[in-house]
Parts: structure tokens; sequence; C-alpha cells
């Protein structure tokens, strides 16, 4: 079911791959201006306007919302999508890193939406929409640095919700299970049998599937749109079941 932006312009970090492109082709078939930002937005094919971004650098975030602004008119949408993924337990991963990801996952979520909510403000539809994970919410083997980011996610969508509402600025989260997207792909790629890998990934989702980028994408839309208006400060799984269901094996 299609949601009407028509007029509104959105931003989506992270928007030229995988997830991030879906939600950006979403938003723009529904009627939206898109502005992609992505470390490499050549590749941004639904995309109205396409800058190079990195969400861990201060300078780079404004430079970037500053365009938008002076090129599509205003930003009525923030999708936080831009993130990077880390494995293994909580011994596997050095400082660096751990600051690397969350430098990007949580605190380059901040930076964007710090540049973007003078513009927000002045919006009649304002809304943020911040990608988590369903590792925020289900404890997953070799995750832990992963799970921590996208756990800070979670509650910093929380608290931005309760901070902003007043102005009239909604903000939300989806917490997508595994998605059948390139990272995920790479992932399985890797494994020492990718078949078998692709098995273990699908059978622990209660629908016995991946989840698809697109219906991440319809969640976002659903959150960032105006049918959306009385929902915020929530985390929308879109996960299979994976996190509330537990069923029985097949045929039990």
């Amino acid at each position: 079911m299609a949601t009407d932006l028509t007029g509104l312009v959105a931003v989506v970090t992270g928007g030229a791959s995988g997830i991030g492109a879906a939600i950006a082709q979403r938003l723009r078939a529904d009627g939206a201006r898109v502005a992609v930002f992505d470390l490499r937005p050549d590749g941004a094919e639904h995309a109205d306007l396409a800058v190079a971004v990195d969400v861990a650098d201060d300078a780079s975030v404004r430079a970037g919302i500053d365009r938008v602004v002076a090129e599509l008119g205003g930003i009525d949408i923030l999708v936080n999508n831009a993130g990077i993924g880390a494995q293994g337990n909580v011994e596997a991963n050095s400082d660096d890193e751990w600051l690397r990801v969350f430098d990007v996952n949580v605190v380059g979520m901040a930076r964007v939406s710090r540049a973007a909510l003078p513009h927000l403000r002045r919006s009649t539809a304002a809304a943020i929409v911040n990608t988590s994970s369903i590792a925020a919410t289900a404890g997953l083997p070799e995750r832990a640095l992963y799970s921590a980011s996208k756990g800070a996610v979670a509650a910093l969508t929380r608290a931005m919700a309760a901070d902003h509402l007043r102005e009239g600025i909604r903000v939300n989260a989806v917490n997508p299970g595994t998605a059948d997207t390139p990272w995920v792909g790479r992932l399985m790629a890797a494994a020492d049998d990718p078949t078998a890998e692709r098995a273990a990934l699908e059978a622990r989702q209660p629908h016995g599937r991946l989840v698809s980028a697109d219906e991440v994408a319809d969640a976002v839309a659903y959150l960032a749109g105006p049918r959306a208006a009385s929902t915020t400060g929530v985390a929308l799984a879109v996960d299979g079941g994976m996190q509330e269901l537990r069923l029985r094996p097949a045929g039990r």
C-alpha cells in the first residue's frame, strides 16, 4: 500500500546499496524527493540528489545537509540507515574497532540528526527513522560489538522520541531480522559451507527465510509517513517472528 509522501524531502544515509537503496526507492516511489548520503554515492539509482557523505565526519555531514537544503528546499524525513558490521564475541575486536563501529553506527546517527534537526523543526510532517536490528533485542552468537551498537541505537531512538515529540518530530526505528543484502551475502560466502550457513540463517527466523530489503523499506515508509502520525518511540520488528515467536519444530 502506497504512502503519500508527495512534496516531502527525505534524506537516506547509506542509501546507495542494500536496505538503504530499497528505502530510497520506496520513498521516491511514494512521492518524496530523496537525497542519498553514502561514502560511494555513484551507485545510488533512486535519488534526486546523491552526496558523498561520511557519517563519521561532522564537517562532511553538515556539508551534505546544507547541500540538501540548498538544492531540495528543506528536510522532512531523515532515515539514519548507514552502518557497519562486526563479527566475534567480546574478545574478538580491538578497542579501535569498538570505537569505529560505535562512531559510525551510533554517533553517526547523532551527527546526522543534529545537523538535520533545525530543518526538521520547520517541517509540518517531520519524522526520523533509525535502522536498528534484531541484534538489539535478541542475543546472537558472534555479534557482541554489533549487538551493543544496535542496542544503543534502540535506546537513542526512545530518547530522541521523548526529546523531540513536542517539536512535532516523530522518531522511530526498524529492527530487521537477517536480511538478504550484499553484506549478509558476503558473510555467507566467507563461511566454510555457504549453503549450510544460508540454511541456518533462514531456519532461525520462524517464517523460514531471510527478510527482504523491500520489506524493511515498506516498514520505514510507514513510520516516516502521515499514517503513522500517532506512532513515536517504537522499534518495529521486521524479522519473521524471530524476536517474539517460539514455534515448535515443523511436524510436531
